[in-house]
């Protein structure tokens, strides 16, 4: 508990003191018009109070990343909160603020054209069909999440079975996304998200209350920080910086940032919109990431007992318990730690399947802790929550074909003619195995935050500010997304050691390219 109390003040201290920093290295300018009043189109380029632009960026990069990955990434030890913390202040919340606030000094342009302008057009073709391709993913990916969970939910109601029903909730929530994507964004999106947004931080609030009062065990930073505790033997770097994305850096979120750029009112407000909804969602993250060790510890802690009990009864197996409970912090170097991660990765895959399932995971911990209060909280956390992350995923790729066509969006008959297409290639997807679409989506999502952070790099030192604060995590990040899809299975599958020389390989050619540059470009100024 003391590792989790101190990560959780790390966050908000890295608010409060970094995010400053950032902020004094962007150099604001408060006075400035921003490009919700002199763009005003009443569709997209809309301005907006401080707290809904925050709630709404809040809820488009957060969905269910934050929880998922999280939990999942748990599994890994305690260097989860490391990863969490550390990289949610120095890395996640750094690639948010300056995407959102570059494009705000860029009339609310699109990642790829932010990219394309200090790195070339070769660079920004390249963006845009890897950001098209991300969007496209993700908003397929949560379509069939969501409809999957409400399938389950209503299975056998009116007579329907299980396929019945997720084909009819698939097409319910794709009626939806084209309605969001399509409209103007304070007709829906402006409308349900401060409402769900506000369901999401209430729940996670109160699963954090149930930190300190359910029973179970909570890993400290002192057990092994730096060994894998995962039951599969997987090693920590790099696959935990892709397992825990979203809470701690998303490349995702460069392509939601603009969208909320267009409806800031001031560049005062950037920190508290952009690098502020970012270190929420850490806290979120470092909350579920937290819950699901401590549920699974308790369930680990409740079978030990029930197995005693049988063979040497009751007494004897409430002292075993009280044993277990009170031996050692979770760690892979002891038995209760050890089935305390054995136990979460069960409930994770339960029925003796191999796919993890972590909303019934959620759900479980939601209901548990917190009765019907949490089962309406878990319905509004793990279904709305990825419907309102799929939603924007299709508006910000109908954005970024309109910025390459430079066609202007205030007819409906333009945003048709773009996001129809992108919803039929989104439909055809539906057709493809869910994990095959789940394991590419995570590195595109890493790859797409590595290439911005090398962009914002360039952009602070053509303007004469300290690109250390972005180039840095783009070389970690560097080492990261080519380490991992050569050793990924659904990459090369070469062997770990081989692809971490060849990560580092990577990043040190480009951090001595950045150098070079700075070195020929010092005096130039934009």
């Amino acid at each position: 508990m003391i590792t989790f109390v101190i990560a959780l003040i790390a966050l908000v201290l890295g608010f409060i003191l970094y995010g400053s920093f950032v902020e004094r290295t962007f150099g604001i300018q408060p006075e400035r018009e921003t490009p919700s009043y002199r763009l005003q189109d009443g569709v997209d380029y809309i301005p907006m109070p401080t707290w809904r632009v925050y709630l709404i960026q809040f809820l488009n990069i957060a969905g269910t990343g934050p929880i998922f990955g999280a939990i999942m990434g748990i599994l890994f030890g305690p260097a989860a909160y490391l990863w969490i913390v550390f990289g949610c202040i120095f890395m996640g919340a750094v690639h948010d603020y300056l995407c959102g606030m570059i494009s705000l000094r860029q009339d609310g342009a699109s990642l790829p054209e932010l990219v394309g302008n200090e790195l070339g057009n070769t660079a920004r073709q390249g963006m845009r069909v890897l950001s098209i391709v991300l969007l496209v993913l993700v908003g397929t990916v949560f379509v069939t999440t969501s409809a999957g969970l409400l399938a389950t939910m209503t299975n056998g109601a009116w007579g329907m079975d299980l396929t019945a029903w997720r084909w009819l909730w698939i097409g319910f929530v794709f009626l939806y996304c084209v309605l969001a994507t399509l409209l103007p964004i304070d007709t829906l999106i402006g409308r349900l998200y401060p409402l769900f947004g506000a369901a999401l931080l209430i729940m996670a609030i109160g699963v954090g209350f149930g930190l300190f009062t359910q029973t179970g065990l909570l890993p400290e930073i002192t057990d092994a920080p730096f060994v894998s505790h995962h039951p599969k033997g997987l090693p920590i770097f790099p696959f935990l910086c892709i397992t825990i994305a979203c809470g701690a850096i998303s490349g995702f979120h460069g392509t939601q940032s603009p969208l909320m750029s267009r409806c800031l009112q001031n560049e005062r407000r950037g920190r508290l919109v952009f690098y502020g909804a970012m270190i929420t969602e850490g806290i979120v993250a470092l909350i579920w990431a937290a819950a699901a060790i401590k549920f699974a510890s308790a369930t680990a802690l409740s079978a030990a007992a029930d197995t005693l009990s049988a063979a040497a009864g009751s007494t004897d197996a409430l002292a075993a318990s009280a044993t277990l409970a009170s031996s050692c912090a979770v760690s892979g170097g002891s038995s209760a730690g050890a089935s305390a991660y054995s136990a979460l990765l069960q409930l994770l895959t339960g029925n003796g399947t191999t796919s993890s399932n972590p909303a019934l995971l959620v759900n479980m911990i939601c209901t548990t802790w917190m009765g019907r209060i949490g089962a309406l909280l878990a319905v509004l956390g793990v279904v709305a929550a990825p419907i309102t992350s799929g939603d924007t995923a299709y508006r910000s790729a109908r954005l970024i074909v309109a910025d390459f066509m430079h066609l202007t969006q205030k007819k409906i008959a333009n945003r048709l003619l773009l996001a129809l297409p992108l919803f039929a290639i989104s439909a055809a997807l539906v057709f493809v195995d869910f994990d095959v679409l789940w394991r590419y989506f995570a590195w595109t999502n890493q790859t797409l935050a590595t290439c911005f952070l090398w962009t914002a790099a360039v952009w602070l030192l053509h303007h004469k500010r300290n690109a250390w604060i972005a180039f840095l995590p783009a070389v970690f990040m560097t080492v990261v997304v080519t380490s991992y899809i050569l050793a990924a299975p659904e990459g090369f599958s070469l062997s770990h050691t081989p692809s971490l020389i060849a990560g580092f390989a990577l990043a040190i050619v480009l951090a001595a390219w950045f150098l070079r540059y700075m070195q020929t470009h010092k005096n130039i100024s934009k």
